[in-house]
């Protein structure tokens, strides 16, 4: 890429590789959703139990997919390199990286009871939450493991295939618990367990696909040859720069599920009035999450051919781009919220006047965080890509969890706001890293690399 390149070209090029990522951030969301309804079609402590699960099992997923996420701002600026050798170290570190973190989280999940009783659940929930989890567990081997090939992937721009691989995930996930959950096609009914046993088909069935497609379309990097073999030096490259990103996700996953717990605190309606509109802002959340993911990898492959003006135009237009899509966002959630709360309840629903009432007020708190959550999730992938992690991590946890939850709380009981309160406090956590992570690039990485 020249460093001319325009504005109008670098909008072309930013779309042409982040709507496939976009997509495939959709259909990887329409995974969790196709389980929370089918499980709501068979029992609502089915529902219960596998919510329960699901949350404890994404924790874990979301911090060990930290080396995932490191290998992608690498692969970028070693294919920017021609570096092909450290292309497939790097992968292949990853790939072992994710096998070591998969090694000490499957006994957390195998043995999840004990855990489950001292979060205070019920016997009832705890039991079929600790069946759904020993199963679901092996599943993040292969699930780490396809978050890894799939970086590389993108990182190489062959997004294409990351969005066909998770739509052929969606599909089979959706097919998998129609037959497990309720037992049609001749399957055995399991429920719960029915549940798990698709999710782990799912992981296998998308592994499969990308292992497939990495040895016939990309056997010059030879990524699982000598896989075996240890390579120290780029094991230390790839941790030093994952682990930060995962206690960075981990920070923000954390923030949200506090704001849970905080509305559970005020009660059923409050807490589903929260579902329903964490569930709106998560599906548009897949657009600057895309966006981010583009930005890592061109960021990344500027960083890797030290070209700085190219790198500054393009998170520029990644930024604009963001605020763009927020701003359509807003009006969205500002002039037709009852209408997009009302897509997730009953008429009949004897609580749904209260859920709009809660919800809509929700909505308008989501709104404001649009622009917030864009920000900080775009400055977070380009420095990503300029493998700029650690001080990001640190700005996460004091805006996240100094800051955020804290604030949520006074502002939702300490000064009774309830339900707009604990959102406030998110839109400040999120608005605080915002701040620090622009300023970290634009004052500080950015005059760094252009004296390089």
């Amino acid at each position: 890429m020249s460093k001319r390149m325009s504005y109008p070209a670098h909008i072309r090029a930013i779309s042409a590789l982040g709507l496939p990522l976009i997509g495939g951030h959709l259909a990887q969301m329409a995974i969790g959703v196709t389980d929370t309804v089918m499980m709501g079609w068979y029992s609502v402590e089915g529902l219960a139990a596998v919510t329960l699960a699901s949350t404890y099992f994404f924790v874990l997923f979301i911090f060990g997919s930290g080396f995932a996420w490191a290998v992608m701002p690498m692969v970028a600026s070693f294919a920017a390199e021609d570096d092909e050798i450290s292309v497939r170290r790097a992968t292949r570190m990853g790939l072992w990286l994710s096998l070591g973190f998969a090694a000490c989280a499957l006994p957390l999940m195998i043995w999840a009871r004990p855990v489950l009783d001292l979060l205070g659940q019920s016997e009832q929930i705890a039991t079929d939450a600790g069946a759904y989890l020993a199963v679901v567990g092996w599943g993040i081997v292969p699930a780490l493991f396809v978050m890894v090939l799939k970086s590389y992937l993108a990182a190489l721009e062959r997004t294409q295939v990351v969005l066909w691989i998770t739509v052929v995930a969606a599909i089979t996930n959706a097919l998998a618990n129609y037959a497990l959950i309720f037992g049609n096609w001749g399957a055995p009914e399991l429920g719960v367990v029915g549940a798990a046993v698709a999710s782990v088909t799912t992981q296998v069935v998308s592994l499969v696909g990308v292992v497939a497609y990495v040895l016939f379309v990309l056997p010059q990097h030879q990524i699982f040859v000598r896989l075996w073999r240890a390579d120290t030096e780029m094991l230390r490259r790839v941790f030093a720069l994952g682990w930060p990103i995962g206690l960075t996700s981990l920070s923000e996953v954390g923030l949200f599920a506090a704001s849970a717990m905080m509305m559970g605190w005020l009660g059923t309606v409050p807490l589903a009035a929260h579902g329903i509109a964490v569930q709106l802002a998560s599906i548009t959340f897949m657009v600057h999450l895309g966006l981010s993911n583009v930005a890592t990898i061109r960021a990344g492959n500027a960083y890797g051919r030290r070209d700085v003006a190219h790198l500054a135009r393009g998170a520029k237009v990644s930024t604009a781009l963001s605020i763009f899509f927020a701003s359509l966002t807003i009006a969205l959630f500002m002039l037709a919220p009852e209408l997009l709360i009302s897509a997730f309840i009953q008429q009949d629903d004897p609580a749904r006047a209260q859920i709009l009432a809660i919800g809509t007020g929700l909505l308008v708190m989501a709104a404001l965080f649009q622009l917030v959550d864009g920000a900080q999730v775009i400055a977070l992938g380009v420095l990503r890509g300029v493998q700029d992690t650690q001080i990001p991590m640190i700005f996460a946890a004091i805006s996240y969890w100094v800051i955020g939850v804290p604030c949520s709380y006074l502002l939702g009981f300490t000064f009774g706001f309830g339900g707009i309160g604990v959102w406030g406090g998110l839109v400040i956590g999120l608005g605080v890293a915002a701040v620090l992570l622009n300023f970290r690039f634009w004052s500080v990485t950015m005059p760094e690399l252009a004296r390089s």
